[in-house]
């Protein structure tokens, strides 16, 4: 127990001067002290209650992801039906009142579109229900609802598909440790640490980012366009930006267009010619193969682009576009250009989120916080320290100094693995205090009950450590059970806490363990004495 050789010392040692020596960035930057820009810097990532910055509080309408099923399933029974029963014609069909509606005008036909459609519906979850309801009235008219089930199966896929979303987008942001939480069935948080602009984080998650690319019906009357009347088979759509002089709205095919959920990648991009602010986009294989032909086929007609409900712009095809490549304008700035980019890039919500709660935390806050968290911290260890230095003399020496070591690995694993510092994260670093010194007072004490037995000098030491570490041991390993579980179960704050307390058992069992012995050992082969102060 107290053999260490020449190559394990230097190991020991290399390990914790590595940890330290990545502590000091943190160090630094907590000081106020510059730290040389030449020399790497992994700092530990400031929570929202101690760097400040934004929260807001987005919630979901339950309502739009039952009518965008319904659209569909509208756009899937009429490509299902022209597949598997080509000869089967269906007509005046109907997708409001919150079912889809349609008249089979053959009767004789309604058992063959009845097993068409039924793949269409699946089992809702384990609830035993299926997720559309079909029902047929009058002999020949289909009516499609979605059962609850479906729908509550359907927002909460919608709800896990936003969380991602939502991730993405900050990420491109460049924002450290952001917390993205689901709460409840219909809301979602996001805390971003140091982003003091929450209106900046407002547009990017406002935006849904649904791109579509849909041709213009040109058969629809001006006239009627500004009654809101369309053709059957169109739907009106107003203008992003509508020009003085020009329509504010246009009819465009409410079938048979792009959908933007197969772009590979979105850039913000300029004009060559005229410097204007635009976004290139690239389509993956299937989807460019989708833009070739529709622009193979309507060569001459002008399509729109539609970005989250509204037109940017409708130009006419001059040429096939065969590249799988585009490029979208619509009087952006930069800013409002690249902000599209990295929503085009993150993907479109499924459903559109709607900020309830917004609040912006002070960094004077957080400073507050971080100025009350050490003097607590260093209050408490130097009541420890004064205690454990009355009590064991040179031990308590050795269990002070690895003390301080314990906290300076601590500080340095969490900056080299990013890991972010809230305010039950600093509770975390005063219990991680409180135990390490508990692991030295087992060992001390244990030591100088072996030497109330008769046990000499380093059959005492060496009989303390072994006894005392499998108290510790079983302890620390319970404390880790602990640790694991709030960080699965827990969120926020609660994971900041549990990530702390992890790493604080691992380095304190290596620091008041392995490190103290490797001294008492160096101590008592250098000296020999002949009892201990303790």
């Amino acid at each position: 127990m107290l053999e260490f050789p020449r190559w394990k010392v230097i190991w020991l040692w290399a390990v914790t001067l590595l940890f330290a020596a990545a502590s000091l960035p943190s160090i630094f930057s907590v000081a106020g002290l510059p730290w040389p820009s030449a020399l790497p810097a992994p700092r530990v990532n400031l929570g929202l209650d101690l760097a400040g910055g934004s929260h807001i509080l987005l919630e979901a309408d339950p309502s739009q992801v039952r009518q965008q099923r319904i659209e569909g399933m509208d756009e899937s029974v009429r490509s299902k039906l022209k597949t598997a029963a080509p000869d089967v014609r269906i007509s005046d069909i109907s997708n409001r009142d919150g079912s889809l509606t349609f008249l089979v005008e053959n009767p004789t036909k309604v058992d063959a579109v009845r097993e068409a459609i039924l793949p269409l519906t699946s089992g809702a979850g384990l609830t035993g229900q299926r997720d559309w309801d079909i029902q047929v009235v009058d002999g020949n008219r289909f009516v499609l609802t979605p059962t609850q089930a479906g729908i509550d199966q359907a927002v909460t896929q919608a709800m896990d598909t936003a969380v991602e979303v939502v991730r993405k987008r900050i990420d491109a942001l460049g924002t450290k440790e952001p917390t993205i939480i689901r709460s409840g069935a219909q809301r979602i948080v996001v805390q971003v640490p140091g982003l003091q602009d929450p209106q900046q984080l407002k547009n990017l998650l406002g935006q849904t980012a649904k791109l579509e690319f849909k041709l213009v019906d040109q058969a629809a009357l001006p006239s009627d366009i500004a009654k809101g009347i369309a053709p059957p088979g169109s739907e009106i759509v107003p203008y992003a930006n509508p020009r003085e002089g020009f329509a504010g709205a246009i009819a465009v095919k409410r079938l048979g267009g792009i959908r933007g959920d197969q772009l590979t990648n979105a850039q913000q991009t300029n004009n060559p010619q005229t410097n204007e602010a635009t976004v290139s986009i690239t389509f993956n294989t299937e989807g460019g193969a989708k833009f070739a032909k529709l622009t193979t086929q309507n060569v001459g007609k002008p399509f729109a682009i539609i970005l989250d409900g509204k037109v940017l712009s409708a130009p006419n095809i001059n040429e096939p576009i065969l590249g799988g490549s585009a490029v979208i304008s619509g009087s952006f700035t930069t800013e409002s250009a690249n902000a599209l980019a990295i929503s085009l890039r993150s993907g479109a919500l499924p459903v559109d989120l709607k900020v309830v709660e917004e609040r912006t935390v002070g960094p004077d806050l957080g400073a507050d916080s971080i100025r009350k968290g050490m003097i607590a911290m260093g209050v408490g260890t130097l009541a420890l320290v004064t205690f454990i230095l009355i009590t064991y003399g040179r031990f308590g020496v050795y269990a002070t100094v690895a003390l301080v070591f314990n906290v300076m690995m601590i500080l340095g694993v969490m900056g080299i693995i990013g890991t972010t510092l809230t305010l039950p994260g600093i509770a975390g670093f005063v219990l991680t205090i409180g135990a390490a010194v508990d692991a030295n007072v087992l060992i001390n004490e244990r030591i100088r009950e072996e030497r109330h037995r008769g046990r000499r000098v380093v059959a005492a030491v060496e009989m303390g450590y072994k006894e005392a570490s499998r108290a510790i041991f079983d302890a620390n390993i319970t404390n880790v059970i602990a640790a694991v579980l709030m960080f699965a179960f827990g969120s926020g704050p609660v994971k900041g806490f549990a990530v702390v307390l992890m790493i604080g058992i691992v380095t304190s069992v290596f620091t008041a363990v392995t490190l103290t012995r490797m001294w008492v050992a160096q101590w008592l082969r250098r000296a020999r004495p002949a009892d201990l102060n303790l």
